[in-house]
């Protein structure tokens, strides 16, 4: 960890004597605003194309990538208005992926999806009430984003 930095997210931290805190402290908050409850539009191997109201979006940077995105793969690309913010991730980080509409896991170095589970069908023997529970687990994960729909 750097000395003026925090740990898991590298959060600018303010100095004694600094002057202008104002301009550490408000990059931490606008880190904070990206990763608090984060959720990302797609994941992208182009920097897309963005405007005044796309400030506060983020990205996972997915792929080969040039221009502002380069050599970023895996990371988040947050959009502050006129600049990118990076996020490298950590294992374990979660994300809301805005267009699969389900959650994405930071493992062993790469972004993870949940499988795609489909509906019990078929079979000699059906017990409908187990299957009914079956698909009430299974709505509840795809609510969750756990699990795609």
């Amino acid at each position: 960890m750097a000395a003026l930095e925090t740990g898991r997210h590298r959060l600018p931290l303010l100095a004694v004597s600094q002057a202008q805190k104002e301009i550490t402290h408000n990059e931490a908050l606008v880190m904070i605003d990206a990763l608090l409850h984060m959720a990302v539009e797609a994941a992208l191997s182009a920097v897309p194309t963005v405007t005044d109201s796309d400030i506060g979006k983020s990205w996972i940077i997915n792929g080969a990538t040039a221009g502002a995105w380069a050599n970023k793969t895996g990371q988040i690309a947050y959009w502050i208005g006129g600049s990118w913010r990076f996020v490298a991730p950590h294992e374990g980080m979660r994300v809301w992926n805005k267009s699969t509409r389900r959650h994405s896991l930071f493992i062993s170095g790469q972004w993870t999806a949940a499988p795609s589970i489909p509906n019990p069908t078929g079979g000699t023997a059906v017990d409908s009430e187990a299957r009914v529970a079956l698909v009430a687990i299974l709505q509840y994960f795809r609510l969750l984003g756990i699990l795609a729909t």
